[in-house]
């Protein structure tokens, strides 16, 4: 299943795929996304699940950033580069090879050399999303003997970058369980949890999920026969726990400012132990940006 929803994934990555140039670098076809657009352009890709960054000149020169590692330490000839096409007009000392960093230096280099230029670089803003939601699930971390299906709500508040439409998100969420009549068990969840954007587009954004805390106030009816002596008990109990459960989900836009959300969640989990039923946890919601 694991290698399905891999290839899932990757079958969507390239149907919603970003636009993007070909170029030929050091003899090498590549296609290239260009983040600044100036004096100098910082071109990148993610190139066999590696982040390749590269620097187009005014003369249309391309050269790589790069920060090989020799003896075990790195040699970091991207700052090397950088001062040589700047002429050291500013410090490379703490800059990273990574994307955001490398979109400052650039744009700020644009800035100071054209006044013409409009800066494109923004330092991080947090953005909330508030969203609601609702399914059917057959809670397959507890015992289920006939994998019994239940309603599910809740609701959730997203974390995320909003200037970087950032792939990174954490997120709050509380959700309850209904009571089946035959299965007599139900469940308030708060959870804490970490999501990343395998596709992050504008209109569409797929991701991973990760609960990596959660608080349960659960309740049961556990019925024993003993010698044709059947017994009931009645169970409240609340549980913290690190599960570390794992799922899967889509947001697709609606407006400016809202999304239908759609949920595969308790796929798995690293330290709880599924109890004989495949994930049935579905869901289907509303979000919007506050």
């Amino acid at each position: 299943m694991k290698k399905i929803v891999c290839l899932f994934c990757l079958v969507l990555s390239f149907a919603f795929s970003e636009a993007q140039e070909t170029y030929t670098v050091d003899g090498e076809t590549l296609e290239l996304k260009t983040e600044v657009n100036g004096k100098l352009d910082l071109l990148w890709n993610i190139i066999d699940g590696k982040y390749r960054y590269f620097i187009k000149t005014e003369n249309e020169t391309i050269i790589e950033l790069k920060n090989t590692k020799k003896d075990g330490k790195f040699q970091q000839e991207y700052k090397t580069l950088l001062d040589e096409l700047t002429n050291e007009s500013m410090s490379t000392k703490r800059l990273n090879l990574t994307l955001f960093s490398l979109k400052e230096f650039i744009d700020t280099h644009n800035s100071n050399s054209d006044s013409n230029y409009q800066t494109t670089a923004v330092r991080n803003k947090l953005q909330f999303r508030i969203g609601v939601f609702g399914g059917i699930t057959n809670s397959p971390f507890i015992t289920n003997p006939d994998n019994l299906t239940t309603p599910q709500f809740g609701g959730e508040l997203e974390v995320l970058d909003v200037n970087q439409i950032s792939r990174h998100a954490v997120f709050l969420q509380a959700k309850h369980v209904v009571e089946h009549d035959d299965l007599q068990y139900s469940t308030t969840e708060l959870a804490l949890g970490y999501r990343f954007r395998v596709i992050n587009k504008a209109s569409f954004s797929l991701y991973g999920n990760v609960k990596f805390a959660t608080v349960n106030f659960s309740n049961a009816t556990v019925v024993t026969n003993v010698e044709d002596v059947i017994t009931t008990e009645e169970i409240s109990q609340t549980a913290f726990d690190v599960p570390f459960i794992f799922g899967i989900g889509a947001d697709i836009r609606l407006t400016e400012n809202s999304y239908i959300t759609l949920a595969y969640n308790e796929l798995f989990a690293l330290l709880l132990d599924n109890q004989g039923n495949f994930s049935q946890d579905f869901a289907i919601g509303y979000k919007f940006n506050l």
